[in-house]
C-alpha cells in the first residue's frame, strides 16, 4: 500500500518578517525563456549560449558589464532581440568600480519569485514596472561563476587588500537565490556544467525538469559553502597590524 504524508506547510513569523513554504504547484518542465548570465570564466558561454537559442529560439539573455559585451559579441546581429544589458533592465547603472550592478529588486525578485504566486506576480508585473521601460520577470536559468579568489590568494606577493576587493557579493547572491529557489530556475556554475545541461535540455524537448534543476541547486550551494569557507579561513589567520594595516592608507 503506498501511504501519502499530509501536513500542513511550514510557516514561521517574526516581527515583520514571515517564512513559508511553497503553496504553490510547482511546475516540473519549464522553457529557457529568459537567462541571467554573471560569470568571470566565459570559457564555453559560447557553446552554451548558441545551444541554448537552438533549443528555444526566442530566448533572452541578461547580463551585466563584461558578460555582457560577450554575450552581445556571440549574438552577433542577433543581439537586438535576444539580449539585454542589466542596466538597461533595471534602469540602475552601476557604482564606479563595477559595484552594485545586479544586486537590484529586478534580478533578485526574477530568482527568488515562486511561479503561479499571485503577489509575486503583481510585484514583479506591476510594482517592479511602476514608472520604468521594463516589468520584472522569471528568470529561467542564472549562469554564474565567481571572483577567483581562491586563485588570487594562493599567487605569491598577494596582500590582504588585494584579496579583499576579490571577494565576489552579487555572484554569491544570485548563486543562492537561484539554488534556493530550485522550483523555479536552473543555476549553471561551472562551464564544465554546460554540455551535459545541454544535452538534457535537448532530450526534454528543450524544456529543464525539476529533478535537473535540483541536482544543479545542490552543486551551486556546495560550491558558495566551499568559497566563504575559503574567505573565512584565509582572513582568519591575519594579523591585523601585520597583514592588514601596512596596506591601506589609514587617516
Amino acid at each position: 500500500m503506498e501511504i501519502t504524508a499530509c501536513r500542513e506547510p511550514f510557516i514561521a513569523t517574526g516581527g515583520n518578517m514571515s517564512i513559508r513554504e511553497n503553496i504553490h504547484q510547482v511546475i516540473d518542465l519549464i522553457k529557457p525563456e529568459h537567462i541571467l548570465v554573471s560569470v568571470f570564466d566565459k570559457t564555453g558561454l559560447d557553446e552554451l549560449v548558441k545551444g541554448i537559442l537552438g533549443a528555444y529560439p526566442a530566448a533572452r539573455f541578461y547580463s551585466p558589464g563584461g558578460t555582457g559585451k560577450k554575450i552581445a559579441e556571440i549574438l552577433g546581429s542577433d543581439a537586438a532581440k535576444n539580449y539585454i544589458s542589466v542596466e538597461e533592465f533595471t534602469g540602475a547603472p552601476e557604482m564606479e568600480g563595477g559595484l552594485v550592478k545586479t544586486l537590484h529588486p529586478k534580478i533578485h525578485a526574477g530568482l527568488l519569485a515562486e511561479r503561479g504566486n499571485p503577489a509575486h506576480e503583481e510585484y514583479m508585473y506591476k510594482t517592479l514596472a511602476a514608472g520604468s521601460k521594463y516589468a520584472g520577470v522569471y528568470f529561467d536559468i542564472f549562469v554564474g561563476n565567481l571572483y577567483p579568489f581562491t586563485s588570487v590568494i594562493e599567487k605569491e606577493g598577494t596582500t590582504s587588500e588585494t584579496a579583499r576587493v576579490n571577494i565576489d557579493i552579487g555572484g554569491p547572491a544570485m548563486t543562492m537565490a537561484s539554488a534556493k529557489n530550485w522550483h523555479s530556475i536552473a543555476a549553471l556554475t561551472s562551464p564544465l556544467q554546460y554540455a551535459d545541461f545541454l544535452a538534457l535540455l535537448k532530450n526534454n524537448g528543450g524544456r529543464i525538469s525539476l529533478e535537473q534543476r535540483f541536482n544543479l541547486a545542490t552543486q551551486a550551494m556546495k560550491s558558495i559553502g566551499e568559497y566563504r569557507s575559503a574567505i573565512s579561513s584565509y582572513f582568519g589567520r591575519l594579523d591585523f597590524h601585520r597583514d592588514v594595516k601596512p596596506f591601506l592608507d589609514v587617516k
